[in-house]
């Protein structure tokens, strides 16, 4: 049983900044693709960004554009998302999500992933 408890949001002015940390319980972890989503009220759960197990790819979703980066440190078992130039439409909860099994997938879909953290709620203000 993998266990991802994130940590870092909270309440920040638009264009503003937030980094955003994962921790997972394995060892086993530097094996994982991660991923970040997030989930704003009244909507469905949507795809930020995803990152390979050797953190050599990356892969964004479109409104990223260029305001985030995913990264990850295998030696301590965590993913970050550092988070640029906030706006008040990136107010949401965001989740880590890892996929532990080997295979192919849309690693864009919640679907791929296998295990996911509790979330934690980033509000920006106008």
């Amino acid at each position: 049983q993998v266990q991802l408890v994130e940590s870092g949001g909270g309440l920040v002015q638009a264009g503003g900044s937030l980094r955003l940390s994962c921790a997972a319980s394995e060892r086993t972890f530097s094996s994982y693709v991660m991923g970040w989503f997030r989930q704003a009220s009244g909507k469905e759960r949507e795809f930020v960004a995803v990152i390979s197990w050797s953190g050599g790819r990356t892969r964004y979703a479109d409104f990223v554009k260029g305001r985030f980066t995913i990264s990850r440190d295998n030696t301590k078992n965590t993913v970050f998302l550092q988070m640029n130039s906030l706006t008040p439409e990136d107010t949401a909860v965001y989740y880590c999500a890892a996929r532990t099994v080997y295979g192919p997938g849309h690693e864009s879909t919640p679907a791929y992933y296998d295990y996911w953290g509790q979330g934690t709620q980033v509000t920006v203000s106008s």
